[in-house]
């Protein structure tokens, strides 16, 4: 058995995967201090089961995942395998080679394999015992070890000698057996304790079961007493309840004749009334349309004074406004006139102004024409004295500059050949480098297309490992929440198994009968397993059926028989059966009653099960009506004189007679929804499993696609790394080569731009020279020219001052002139707009007088007429008033006649009113009698289902005839009742605790 190779991926400080191949010939590994030798012997003890970090030298287990470093992020886990050659089988397994493999992750996650299975520490560890192999064996000897194994305890060292011998399986196979002994012997030890108190508890228990035997006994008589005494009230009252029945039937129909009577009455009271309402209507209308006719004559009266005393008023108005108006015409004409004797006046001023005034402007222009003449003269003067002054300037610079110009082109001729022998050198040089970086820049190239492609790629592969990781996380929390849900559901579901199969929630009669299904093919079930309900109807079911819900269905009435014969040997209680072949449907259901407001239909047609038991479901649902609510439930006994059995969604229930039941029985258990919440935990349990293995399945996948994804990485990285080696050589040659070239290139350039700048100035100082001398040239014969010109000009500025005087002295006396003819034109303009104001005041005052004296005109005419359509109104007015009168009379007799017949009717009324109210009373009194003999029944019914779990059908079993004295049988039950009150407490626990303890002892 040989080692073959090690495989070692982000163990401490490996973070690549490494493979160590062992070929004959190899006998270690060597290195430098640091480079991780003790790190391949700590892998192998790690694989091999080793659980102390502190032997591998770390605090605690996560020490050993690499973790990292500047370059290089931690990584996720460690992972260590050695293959052992296994062609001689000193291993215990049937594989030529054997691969032992050990993963732990930073979420403390950890799993052993062997040969690629999952496996248990424990199976590695019996795997290599006795070939000393294991971590404590003595073919690993760490750093250290030969001395603590020299210093160490006896004991110590007697384990490496054991497995050197190959006696480490035995002693070990030794030790498990003892421990099993030890074990056994504590068992036994345990069992003779068991004994001993069970021999104390016998004795005791066997006089309590003694007495809770007569207990029981007594119990069962006392049960039929009670039973008996309860069937014996309950006919009692059911008799008087009838006799009550009858009464109430009897005083309501009398009360419904009386209303009736009493509605006639009624009605025809109500029509009498509403005639007089009519006629005091009428007569309130006739008086107040009397009253406003009257107001209407009054109010006439008065308008058509007032109109007159208008009418005066109006004439007079109309005199004073005629003689304004001839006022006013006077006036206006008299302003007419001397208005016109001011625009005359105007006028004359107008013409002398405009004479004058044409004759100034001649003056003014003529003078204007004289001063631009001399001021232009001045100024050409002045700019030609300043050009002779700037031309003698500028020929002494001029002459400067030529001398200066040529001295600077004969310098520049011999450096010019001096930098053109340095040109050609450095072109030379140029080309050589030129090459060499050529060269350089494709590396450089080269490797950044490479480094691109490779960061893509590691881009992607990083991308991946999140998207990956990010699934594995997301999917871990659904695997979490998914198991959770599937443990909680599945308890659940476990939980309601088990009361189903031990039958909680029935009575000890039913479970001892249910226990016999498997041996007996005519038990069918209990009534509550063989249908199905919906959830909304389950409580209005359950309600329905009471204590049938737990009676047993058989296939026929020998079952029954035999069934009941079993009950009555083993003494284990009552129980109800229903019989298929002889359970039908009784009677039929009133169908005017489901179409009732509220009524959701018949409790039979809100169940489901086989076709089978049709008869059973109608026998047991098919007259009970269930309804959503209370109050509609209540409407509808009542339509139905309480003849209908009826149950609400929310449970309460109305029985034939009329009593009324709310609340639940304080033993139910919702037996009908057991089984439907079974069958949709199964569902949800099933669904959540699925989903759970699914995921299982997903993460898996993702976690195996991962890790490809950083094994390519890590392989990326490496590459990356060369390449990026191989960039920055690139670089820098190409740097060095690009840095003479741009030396050659900046002197070069230095020596084409002086060149250039040389040729560039010979240039221009030869162009400079030219100019120069025309220049010089033409500033001498344009200074000849001006001074001939000044001469010129100073002839004709002295001519154009002497008009200028003589213009000045005849402007001025026009102005004189201009300025009296101006004030008397303005004089006149004023009185003008004076007068002419007054005469507008003068018309705006004739035209309003005139429209004052229209309106009174028309305001005349307009009254008179008024005047006469209130003497019509007034005469039509005293016409209706007159009709008014008459018919007030006339009601007013008509109201007397009916209100004597009004106050015969009140005496009729009395008398029917208190009839109804004494049938009333009555009909209430038999009611609360009816509700309580009704709630006597329901009281006694529910006693006997919570004490007993009986219902009438059932009781009717226990019925005694013998004992039909209610007297007798209440002194019985007292007897009864003190005999079992004589025995104390009893446990009646202790027959079955006796049983028990007996046979366990036996």
């Amino acid at each position: 058995m040989y080692l073959k190779s090690i495989e070692v991926h982000g163990f401490k400080s490996f973070a690549n995967k490494i493979v160590f191949e062992f070929h004959n010939g190899i006998t270690g590994i060597v290195g430098p201090n640091g480079s991780g030798k003790s790190n391949v012997g700590d892998a192998v003890r790690w694989v091999l089961g080793e659980q102390s970090a502190k032997q591998l030298r770390g605090s605690n287990m996560q020490d050993i995942i690499f973790s990292g470093t500047e370059l290089r992020k931690p990584l996720g886990f460690a992972y260590v395998a050695i293959t052992l050659d296994n062609s001689d089988h000193k291993l215990p397994v049937d594989y030529e080679e054997v691969t032992v493999a050990r993963r732990v992750y930073r979420s403390g996650e950890s799993e052993y394999l062997i040969n690629g299975t999952n496996c248990r520490l424990r199976d590695v560890q019996e795997l290599f015992l006795d070939t000393g192999i294991g971590k404590e064996g003595y073919s690993i000897i760490g750093q250290g070890q030969i001395d603590r194994i020299l210093s160490g305890k006896p004991e110590e060292r007697r384990e490496l000698f054991d497995e050197a011998a190959g006696i480490v399986k035995f002693k070990k196979r030794k030790s498990i057996a003892e421990k099993e002994l030890e074990e056994e012997r504590l068992n036994l030890s345990r069992i003779s304790d068991i004994l001993t108190e069970i021999e104390k508890q016998i004795g005791p228990l066997e006089k309590q079961s003694l007495v809770a035997k007569e207990y029981l006994h007594l119990k069962e008589e006392l049960k039929k007493l009670e039973v008996n005494q309860f069937l014996l009230e309950y006919e009692k009252n059911s008799n008087l309840k009838e006799g009550i029945n009858n009464k109430l039937q009897i005083v309501t129909d009398d009360l419904t004749a009386t209303k009736n009577q009493f509605e006639s009455t009624k009605a025809e009271y109500e029509k009498l009334e509403s005639t007089l309402e009519v006629i005091n209507t009428d007569l309130e209308e006739t008086r107040t349309k009397k009253n406003e006719l009257q107001l209407d004559l009054e109010k006439t009266d008065g308008e058509i004074k007032v109109l007159e005393e208008q009418i005066a008023s109006i004439i007079q108005n109309g005199a004073m406004y005629q003689n304004r108006i001839e006022s006013v015409y006077q006036n206006r004409k008299a302003k007419e006139e001397e208005l016109q004797k001011f625009n005359q006046e105007k006028k004359e001023v107008e013409d002398a102004f405009a004479a004058i005034n044409g004759r100034q402007s001649a003056a003014n222009d003529n003078l204007t024409a004289i001063r631009d003449a001399i001021h232009a003269l001045t100024k050409e003067i002045e700019t030609c004295n300043s050009d002779i002054f700037k031309y003698l300037n500028e020929n002494g610079t001029i002459k400067t500059n030529i001398q200066r110009y040529e001295t600077i082109l004969e310098q520049n001729t011999i450096k010019k050949a001096e930098i053109n022998q340095k040109v050609l050198k450095n072109k030379s040089e140029e080309a050589t480098i030129g090459l060499a970086a050529d060269e350089f820049k494709k590396q450089v190239l080269q490797a950044e297309e490479a480094i691109q492609k490779k960061k893509g790629e590691l881009t992607k592969l990083q991308e991946s490992i999140v998207a990956e990781q990010k699934k594995m996380d997301e999917m871990g929390a659904k695997l979490n929440q998914k198991n959770q849900s599937y443990l909680s559901e599945n308890a659940k579901l476990d939980s309601l198994r088990n009361l189903t199969e031990r039958y909680d929630g029935y009575g000890n009669s039913i479970r001892r009968v249910m226990e016999q299904k498997a041996n007996n093919p005519g038990i069918i079930g209990v009534v509550a397993d063989i249908i199905k309900v919906e959830k909304s109807y389950e409580t209005a079911i359950e309600t329905a059926l009471g204590g049938n819900i737990q009676n047993i269905v058989t296939d026929h009435e020998n079952t029954a028989k035999a069934l009941i014969e079993f009950l009555k040997k083993n003494k284990f209680g009552r129980a109800t059966f229903l019989p298929l072949t002889s359970m039908k449907a009784s009677g039929t259901p009133n169908q005017n009653a489901l179409k009732e407001k509220g009524v959701i239909g018949l409790a039979s047609s809100l169940v489901q099960a086989e076709e089978r038991f049709a008869g059973l479901i109608q026998s047991l649902l098919g007259r009970i009506y269930v309804v959503d609510h209370i109050d509609n439930a209540i409407a509808l006994a009542r339509k139905y004189s309480y003849a209908l059995r009826i149950v609400t969604l929310e449970g309460e229930q109305l029985n034939p007679g009329g009593s009324l039941s709310g609340g639940a029985y304080k033993n139910a258990s919702n037996l009908l929804g057991r089984r439907r919440e079974m069958e949709e935990l199964e569902k949800t349990v099933a669904a959540l499993k699925a989903e759970t293995e699914e995921l299982q399945v997903l993460r898996e996948e993702s976690k195996n696609l991962r890790q490809k994804y950083r094994e390519e990485l890590d392989a990326g990285k490496s590459a990356l790394q060369k390449l990026f080696v191989e960039e920055n050589t690139a670089k820098l040659s190409l740097r060095q080569e690009e840095a003479k070239v741009e030396e050659i290139k900046k002197t070069y350039g230095e020596f084409a731009r002086e060149l250039k700048e040389l040729d560039s100035q010979n240039q221009d100082l030869s162009n400079n020279l030219e100019k120069l001398n025309e220049d010089l040239n033409e500033n001498m014969r344009l200074s000849k020219e001006l001074e001939a010109r000044i001469d010129e000009c100073n002839h004709m500025l002295s001519d154009k001052r002497k008009e200028e005087a003589a213009s000045n002295e005849s402007a001025a006396s026009l102005r004189v002139e201009l300025s009296n003819l101006d004030q008397k034109r303005g004089y006149a303009l004023e009185n003008i707009r004076r007068v002419s104001g007054e005469i507008a005041h003068l018309d705006a005052e004739a035209n309003q007088l005139k429209e004052e004296a229209e309106n009174s005109s028309k305001q005349k005419v307009l009254k008179e007429e008024l005047i006469e359509g209130n003497q019509k109104k007034k005469e039509f007015d005293a016409k209706s008033l007159a009709e008014s009168i008459q018919k007030l009379e006339r009601l007013t007799e008509q109201k007397e006649s009916m209100t004597r017949d009004y106050k015969s009717f009140f005496s009729k009324r009395e008398e029917l009113s208190t009839r109804m109210n004494d049938l009333d009373k009555e009909v209430f009194r038999l009611q609360n009698q009816l509700e309580k003999l009704e709630e006597a029944l329901d009281n006694l019914i529910t006693y006997m289902w919570e004490e007993y779990e009986l219902t009438i059908s059932s009781a009717e079993e226990f019925k005694d005839d013998k004992l039909s004295d209610f007297d007798a049988n209440r002194k019985e039950i007292g007897a009864y009742k003190g005999k079992i009150k004589s025995l104390g407490d009893v446990n009646v626990n202790a027959i079955e605790d006796f049983r028990n303890l007996s046979e366990r002892y036996e």
